[in-house]
């Protein structure tokens, strides 16, 4: 029982693919004060159902991992379960892994170089209702702040065959000859929802490869000639 006036230990689930990683991490978490490991998950989906049956405080996730990547895990906790937040740790530090976290509902972004005591702080602010970042990221946030805005991408008012507003937008970045990774970067979304669009439009409209999908873009006045 606690005494009045103390803080209660934050309840904590680790989520990582990487079995000697997660087990390390649960076990220093298990060290730290004002954090007690209610469960641990080997990817995304395990990760959503332990929130949904643990109701924890805090998610530590991981990005790469099986079956539901951390972006779309954390996007399913912050929509279903709001009263969970997120604290990334990861390896990648890069911006595409770094801004769709963000942008999936992230209010923490650690790397797996941090100490023990940074982890606390971030779960801290994140309860506290303030963002627990490392500060490279803070610096790059920054960054991304002092650069100029992409501009909008045009896309029809009804898109053709069915397409999603979305799945439009894809394909005319495609037809601008932008990457699965430039595509995610421009969209604040991974690269697995950006595969995941391109797949969908395909099968919409019967398009094979990407050269198919620009001369589609085109025909269809989603994009027309400079």
């Amino acid at each position: 029982m606690t005494e009045a006036g103390e803080r209660k230990p934050a309840r904590v689930v680790v989520a990582d693919d990487q079995t000697v990683v997660r087990e390390g991490i649960v076990m220093l978490l298990g060290l730290l004060p004002g954090l007690e490991v209610v469960g641990s998950a080997g990817d995304g989906e395990e990760a959503v159902r332990l929130v949904a049956e643990l109701a924890p405080d805090v998610v530590l996730m991981d990005l790469r991992m099986p079956r539901c990547d951390g972006v779309e895990a954390t996007r399913r906790i912050r929509s279903e379960y709001p009263g969970t937040q997120v604290v990334v740790l990861t390896t990648f530090g890069d911006d595409e892994s770094l801004f769709p976290a963000l942008h999936a509902g992230a209010r923490g972004y650690l790397t797996k170089d941090a100490g023990g005591d940074e982890i606390v702080r971030a779960v801290q602010s994140v309860l506290s209702g303030e963002a627990g970042l490392a500060p490279s990221v803070q610096r790059r946030l920054l960054e991304r702040l002092s650069e100029p805005a992409p501009a909008p991408v045009p896309v029809a008012t009804e898109a053709p065959d069915g397409l999603t507003a979305r799945e439009a937008e894809v394909l005319v970045l495609i037809a601008e000859g932008l990457s699965n990774q430039e595509i995610a970067r421009r969209l604040h979304v991974s690269t697995a929802t950006v595969k995941t669009h391109i797949n969908n439009l395909f099968a919409k409209t019967g398009l094979k490869d990407r050269a198919q999908a620009v001369r589609y873009a085109y025909a269809k006045g989603l994009v027309r000639p400079q």
